[in-house]
C-alpha cells in the first residue's frame, strides 16, 4: 500500500481500484454455485455465537438496556452494507469484545449521573458515535491508514493475547456467576436456594469444560486416525457450531428433576416484545434531552473509541490479506475507514452499539475462501492430469495440459496486483530435474508424477475473492434475531465454554505465546522445540534477548490487562496498543541488536522445518531414494495451516526449502537447519548442540518431484 497523506488522495485510490474489480466481486461468487456455501456457512458460525455471547454479556453488564437482539442486529446491518458497498470484502465485520467493553465503561459512568442515568444512557452513547464518526472520517481524508505498515508482530500479537485474556476472564467471570445469584432475580425462588445454586454452579462446569474439550479436539478432528477424510474434514470445519448443538441438548436431560432456571440459559427480550425495540427511537424522542455538557464531554470517550477501531479495523484488514494469501485485488483501508464512520454513526443513533472489523473472524474467512479455491483448482487438475496419463503423455506434456488448465480457471482482472506464479516456474524447475533423472521423455506414471499428492504440492495458495459469502454470512446472521426463542434455549454456562475455546484457539501460531512457553522449557528440553515446525527466532536469536524481549512484551500487556480493570480509566487501553509503534520504532532498537529484532518482530511469518530426533546421519547411510511422505495429501488443505492472526502455510512449506544445488541431507550436515544454512551461523543452535545430546537426522522427504518444485519456488 502506498503512503500518501495528501487530503482524499487515499479514498480516490481506493475506490479507483475496487470499483475495477466490483462486477467481478460478484459474478467470481455466483459461478463459485452451491460451494460457496461451505465458507458462507463456516464463518457464519465463527461470527454468530461469540456476538451472542457478547449480547449475553453486554445484558448483565448494562443490566438489560443491551441485549443479544442489539448486538445481532449490528453486526447483520453493518455486514449486509460492508458486503455490498464496503471496499475490501474479505472483512468480516462484528460487534467485538473490545465494544462491549468500552459500553461497559460507559453505562457504569452514566448510570451513577442523575442528569444522565440509564434513561439517557443510550442516547448518550449517540452522541458518542457522533463523535467517534466525525474523528473516523478525519483519519479516512488525511491518509492515516497510510501507517497501517508500521503495525509490526509486537502490536498485532500483543493486541491478540489481550483479546485473548479479555475472553478468558470473561469465561471465568460467567462460571463464578453461575454459583450466585443474577441481579434481578427473586432470591426466594427453589432454584437460587444454596444446594441448588451449587448444584447450578457444578452443572455448568460440566457443560462448560464440555463443550470446551470437544470443541477443541473436533478442530484437531483431520488428524485422527479413523473415519474417511472428507467426514473428518466436516467435523474440523463445522464440529464447534455442531458441539453448542450437542451440549445444548445435554442441559435439557435433568429438566424434570431440578427446578425451572436450572441450568441457566440465554436471557433476551424477542425483537418483538414491548419495549425491546425502545432504542430505535433513540434519535427522535432522547437525544437532544442530553446535557450540552455531557454532549461535549462525549467526545473523550469517542476519541478513545476512534482510536480502538482505526486500530483494530486496519489490523483486522491487514491479516485478511497478507501477503501469505497471494490476494489479485487491491486493499481499500482507506475508504473503508471512511465507510465505518458511516456505520458507527448509523448505529448511535439507532441505538444499538456499533461492528467494526474482527479478528480472528477476518482472516478465518480469507482462509475459507482459500480452501474453496483450492478445492476448485484441485478438482480441474487433478482431472486434467489423469486424463494425460491416459492418453500416455511425458512428463512435459502433462504439464502443459496442466497449465492450459490452470490459466483456463483464473478469473481476467482489469486491475491485478502481482501474485503467485501459478504453476509456470514450478513446472520448469520439475521437468529440469526429471530431463536430469531420465523421466523427461518417458510417459507418465505413478512413479513419475503422483497426481493426489504432487498437485497439491504444485498449487499455489490463492483466495476465491468475491462479496457473496460476506453477504449471505451477514443475512443469517440478521435470521438470527427473528430465531431468538430458539437462541434462548442455549446455557450460558455453553457460552461461557465458547469464550474460553475462542481464547484458546487463538493462541497457537501466535510467537508472543510461543516464546512465553520456550521460557517455561527446561534447558534440557528446548531441543524438543525443533522437533516441530518453529519461528526462526529459535535458531537465530540468543535465548537472553528472548526472554528479555518477551518480558518486555509481558510487562506492557499487563499493564493494558491491568488498565482494562479501572473504572472509567479503563477507556484509555488502545492509546497503549498505538504507542507500541513508536515504541517500536524508537525505543527498543536502543536495546536490541536490528538484526535480532527484525527476527523478533518480522512482518511476515517465516518458519524453519522441523528436525527429527531419531537417526543420525550415518545410519541413514548412502540411500538417496525419495522417502515416502506420512501426509494424507488425499484430503483437501489438510496440509495448509493457518495462523491465529491469519497467516497461512503447506505443512512442507516452500519457504523452508533451500534452492540450492547441494542436497538438503548435505546441508543438514553441517548445520542443523536449511533455513539457516543461507545465514551461516546460528548461536541458537550452538547452545542447544551444547545442552542436548540426540544427533540429529533430516526430516522425511517427499518425492523428487515434489521437493524440486518447492525448492524452485523459494529461490
Amino acid at each position: 500500500m502506498e503512503e500518501t497523506f495528501v487530503p482524499f488522495r487515499g479514498i480516490k485510490n481506493d475506490l479507483k481500484g475496487r470499483l475495477l474489480c466490483y462486477k467481478q466481486d460478484w459474478s467470481g461468487g455466483l459461478r463459485a454455485g452451491i460451494r460457496i456455501l461451505a465458507p458462507t456457512t463456516y464463518i457464519f458460525f465463527a461470527s454468530a455465537i461469540p456476538v451472542i455471547s457478547f449480547g449475553e454479556q453486554l445484558e448483565r453488564n448494562t443490566d438489560g438496556t443491551l441485549t443479544a437482539v442489539q448486538t445481532l442486529a449490528s453486526t447483520a446491518l453493518c455486514g449486509v452494507i460492508h458486503s455490498i458497498i464496503g471496499g475490501q470484502p474479505l472483512l468480516i465485520l462484528g460487534v467485538a469484545e473490545p465494544t462491549v467493553l468500552m459500553y461497559t465503561f460507559m453505562f457504569d459512568f452514566a448510570k451513577d449521573r442523575k442528569d444522565l442515568g440509564p434513561q439517557l444512557f443510550l442516547a448518550w452513547t449517540g452522541w458518542v458515535c457522533v463523535w467517534t464518526a466525525l474523528l473516523l472520517f478525519l483519519l479516512a481524508v488525511l491518509g492515516a491508514c497510510s501507517i497501517i505498515n508500521r503495525f509490526t508482530r509486537v502490536a498485532g500479537e500483543l493486541f491478540g493475547l489481550l483479546i485473548a485474556m479479555l475472553f478468558m476472564q470473561q469465561a471465568i467471570r460467567g462460571l463464578v456467576e453461575e454459583f450466585g445469584i443474577p441481579q434481578r432475580e427473586n432470591v426466594k425462588e427453589a432454584e437460587f436456594l444454596p444446594s441448588w445454586r451449587f448444584g447450578n454452579g457444578m452443572f455448568a462446569l460440566v457443560l462448560s469444560f464440555g463443550l470446551l474439550l470437544t470443541a477443541l479436539s473436533s478442530r484437531k478432528a483431520r488428524s485422527w486416525r479413523y473415519g474417511a477424510g472428507w467426514l473428518r474434514g466436516f467435523i474440523a470445519d463445522y464440529g464447534v457450531p455442531f458441539m453448542v448443538l450437542v451440549w445444548t441438548a445435554v442441559s435439557y436431560i435433568p429438566v424434570n428433576d431440578v427446578p425451572h432456571g436450572i441450568p441457566r440459559r440465554l436471557f433476551s427480550p424477542n425483537p418483538w416484545s414491548a419495549g425491546a425495540y425502545s432504542n430505535w427511537t433513540v434519535i427522535k424522542v432522547d437525544m437532544l434531552k442530553v446535557p450540552p455538557l455531557y454532549i461535549i464531554g462525549a467526545f473523550i470517550p469517542a476519541t478513545m473509541i476512534a482510536v480502538l477501531y482505526y486500530f483494530d479495523h486496519s489490523v483486522a484488514s491487514q491479516l485478511a490479506q497478507q501477503q501469505e494469501f497471494n490476494l489479485k485485488k487491491p486493499s481499500s483501508y482507506h475508504y473503508d475507514l471512511l465507510l465505518l464512520g458511516f456505520l458507527v454513526i448509523l448505529c448511535g443513533l439507532i441505538g444499538i452499539p456499533p461492528s467494526n472489523g474482527v479478528i480472528p473472524q477476518s482472516p478465518m474467512h480469507t482462509k475459507s475462501l482459500a480452501t474453496l479455491k483450492h478445492q476448485l483448482l484441485r478438482n480441474k487438475l487433478v482431472s486434467t492430469a489423469r486424463d494425460s496419463i491416459q492418453k500416455n503423455e511425458n512428463l512435459s506434456q502433462l504439464y502443459r495440459s496442466m497449465q492450459d488448465a490452470y490459466t483456463e480457471m483464473q478469473t481476467p482482472l482489469v486491475h491485478q496486483t502481482s501474485s503467485a506464479p501459478g504453476l509456470k516456474e514450478l513446472k520448469d524447475s520439475t521437468i529440469q530435474r526429471a530431463s536430469s533423472s531420465g523421466y523427461i521423455d518417458a510417459p507418465v506414471d505413478a512413479a513419475v508424477f503422483d497426481v493426489d499428492k504432487d498437485i497439491d504440492e504444485l498449487l499455489p495458495v490463492e483466495v476465491k475473492e468475491q462479496r457473496l459469502s460476506n453477504l449471505l454470512q451477514a443475512l443469517m446472521v440478521g435470521t438470527c434475531v427473528a430465531a431468538m426463542p430458539l437462541l434462548k434455549k442455549i446455557p450460558t454456562s455453553v457460552l461461557w465454554g465458547y469464550f474460553a475455546f475462542m481464547a484458546i484457539e487463538s493462541l497457537p501460531g501466535n510467537q508472543f505465546w510461543e516464546r512465553i512457553l520456550l521460557l517455561f522449557t527446561a534447558p534440557s528440553r528446548r531441543y524438543m522445540v525443533l522437533e516441530d515446525y518453529h519461528a526462526t527466532f529459535v535458531e537465530t536469536v540468543p535465548f537472553k534477548t528472548i526472554a528479555f524481549f518477551t518480558l518486555f512484551q509481558t510487562f506492557y500487556l499487563l499493564l493494558c490487562f491491568g488498565l482494562t480493570w479501572i473504572p472509567i480509566a479503563g477507556v484509555l487501553f488502545p492509546l497503549l496498543i498505538m504507542l507500541l509503534v513508536p515504541v517500536r520504532q524508537y525505543l527498543l532498537p536502543n536495546f536490541f541488536k536490528g538484526a535480532h529484532l527484525q527476527d523478533l518482530d518480522a512482518a511476515e511469518y517465516e518458519e524453519a522445518p522441523a528436525i527429527t530426533y531419531n537417526l543420525t546421519f550415518e545410519e541413514q547411510g548412502n540411500n538417496n531414494q525419495p522417502q515416502p511422505t506420512n501426509l494424507d495429501s488425499g484430503e483437501v488443505l489438510d496440509e495448509i495451516i493457518t495462523r491465529s492472526r491469519g497467516e497461512i502455510r503447506h505443512g512442507r512449506s516452500p519457504k523452508v526449502t533451500s534452492s540450492s544445488t547441494q542436497s538438503p541431507r548435505e546441508e543438514m550436515k553441517s548445520v542443523y537447519s536449511p533455513r539457516i544454512s543461507r545465514a551461516g551461523h546460528s548461536p541458537r543452535l550452538n547452545e542447544i548442540r551444547m545442552e542436548v545430546g540426540p544427533r540429529l537426522s533430516p526430516s522425511p522427504r517427499p518425492s523428487i518431484l515434489g521437493q524440486t518444485s518447492r525448492g524452485s519456488s523459494s529461490s
